[in-house]
């Protein structure tokens, strides 16, 4: 378990997220998104729900590949960023889960108060059923590697998703190229699809560049 969640705090490490120049929406009435020099910025570092998506089938295996970087508000001892995916819908107005998803996060609190979210650096699942509903999967606590990420906060990096969906896993790309990378089970996700891919932010300001996303 610690090894298959590791892979999400390096997905997530340098708070970054996706975007598409002919699909990107900014429909989410939380977060300043803004494109510069090419790259998506989310700029309000007090925004608690902010969301950015694009709209793209995926139905069957799927393949994510972007990179993104952290740009600040974790001063506070508080900040969070992840990507959700196989989305089957938006929302309209303010919101804590998005649509039927799932979403890998990275955490950082140095005084938690949600029930199953370890004190400092941790990653979670989390299964989201509707726009209002989502809950913990899994989780797991990476205070050992605190210092390891604030060394290498700064920096930009690529990362590489795949969904086997016969399977119901998701593998994650060693962004390093030094191993084979790690995998996570998502249960109840054999055969899922969707038409929405998000990214989001919880008090922190994040940029990304565009994603590569293949069937």
């Amino acid at each position: 378990m610690k090894r298959t969640l590791v892979l999400i705090a390096v997905i997530v490490l340098a708070a970054g997220m996706v975007y598409a120049d002919s699909h990107l929406s900014f429909g989410t009435p939380e977060g300043q998104w803004n494109l510069v020099g090419g790259r998506l910025f989310q700029q309000d570092e007090g925004a608690p729900r902010a969301k950015a998506w694009m709209a793209i089938p995926q139905n069957g295996s799927m393949i994510y590949e972007f990179t993104m970087r952290y740009e600040g508000g974790g001063e506070d001892g508080h900040g969070g960023v992840g990507i959700q995916f196989l989305a089957d819908s938006v929302p309209t107005g303010k919101s804590w889960g998005f649509g039927d998803s799932w979403l890998l996060w990275l955490n950082y609190d140095v005084n938690p108060t949600a029930a199953g979210v370890p004190r400092g650096l941790s990653a979670q699942l989390y299964k989201s059923t509707n726009n209002l509903k989502m809950e913990i999967v899994k989780t797991i606590s990476l205070k050992a590697y605190e210092s390891v990420f604030a060394n290498a906060i700064a920096m930009d990096i690529p990362v590489k998703l795949t969904f086997i969906a016969n399977r119901g896993r998701l593998i994650i790309a060693d962004p390093t190229g030094s191993s084979a990378g790690w995998y996570i089970d998502m249960p109840g996700s054999r055969g899922d699809s969707g038409r929405y891919v998000a990214v989001r932010t919880n008090g922190a300001a994040v940029s990304f560049t565009s994603p590569d996303v293949n069937l």
